[in-house]
């Protein structure tokens, strides 16, 4: 026997004898960990610009420009990623009152957002208005309890949409606050309020198991809570009042959360309730890891 013949009998020798005791599964890989990133905000109002250094409240915080950054950096971190708005994009600068709402649906168009649904102040310059921006928002709007059928918005403001990242199916429904009393009719027309929870329990029934979602949200304008109203829904019982639904990101009431609220729903499961509060300041970070059939979440608020 040659050298070269006897170092190649006496490597493979050596590599049996390493492997002789390992079966074909022991190479099976484990399970992999997939990892979708929920960004979030609501009640923009219109603000574009930072506020100014001598502001007495919120000096140099938010700018569309600083979000569109910190969302391009979480992108480049993970790309599997939605972008979602909770209601109130229109009213509050000049900006609107100047552009009616394109200057606000182009840059968030920029910025990639998903999906929004509608606040009270979007209907400022009437449906009409609304209807008049949306070639310029390159993501789409849902609302199940605004039924549109005899507007102009008829099939263009969906009740919910499924979005697929890495496989992760995720059913998206929009929600909106009570508009009588609140915005003048001439503004909404023939909009039909429905009620929310009845609403929620159909559409989240239908994601969770018709749909098999994996992840079901609730894009909500109707109000964090109501401690001095006691009969008016709000976000914290709708989490409580309903099923299937996995996280509730909310609007209207400006409300800034540390961290989402954990609310028990009729099965007693954990729903998270988030709201970021207005004007573009912060940033809502919720982050989902799904394996073998369990998800586990973390959550941050990201100052702009």
């Amino acid at each position: 026997m040659d050298r070269r013949d006897f170092l190649q009998k006496s490597v493979a020798g050596t590599a049996l004898a390493a492997f002789g005791g390992l079966s074909l599964e022991s190479f099976a890989s484990a399970p992999a960990t997939k990892h979708l990133t929920i960004l979030h905000t609501n009640d923009v109002h219109s603000y574009i610009d930072p506020f100014p250094a001598d502001h007495p409240k919120n000096p140099n915080k938010g700018g569309v420009a600083r979000r569109a950054a910190i969302i391009e950096s979480i992108r480049k971190e993970n790309p599997n990623v939605l972008l979602l708005d909770a209601g109130d994009i229109f009213q509050g600068t000049p900006y609107f009152n100047y552009y009616g709402g394109e200057l606000e649906f182009k840059l968030m168009s920029m910025m990639g957002y998903d999906l929004a649904t509608l606040g009270n102040h979007d209907f400022d310059n009437g449906i009409e208005g609304f209807y008049k921006q949306l070639p310029n928002a390159k993501f789409g709007f849902v609302s199940a309890n605004y039924d549109f059928s005899k507007t102009i918005l008829d099939g263009l403001v969906k009740p919910y949409k499924i979005l697929i990242k890495d496989g992760i199916k995720v059913g998206v429904f929009g929600l909106g606050v009570e508009l009588a009393g609140l915005v003048d009719p001439r503004n909404y027309k023939e909009t039909k309020y429905l009620d929310p929870v009845e609403i929620s329990q159909d559409i989240s029934r239908r994601l969770k198991n018709d749909e098999n979602c994996d992840l079901v949200i609730c894009l909500s304008h109707i109000g964090y809570d109501y401690k001095n109203e006691p009969n008016k829904i709000s976000d914290i019982k709708l989490a409580a009042k309903t099923k299937d639904i996995d996280l509730i990101i909310g609007g209207h009431t400006h409300t800034f959360l540390d961290r989402p609220t954990i609310v028990k729903n009729l099965d007693g499961k954990d729903v998270l309730v988030n709201q970021t509060g207005c004007y573009g300041i912060n940033l809502g970070r919720i982050d989902f890891y799904f394996e073998s059939g369990k998800s586990s979440n973390t959550s941050r608020v990201i100052s702009v």
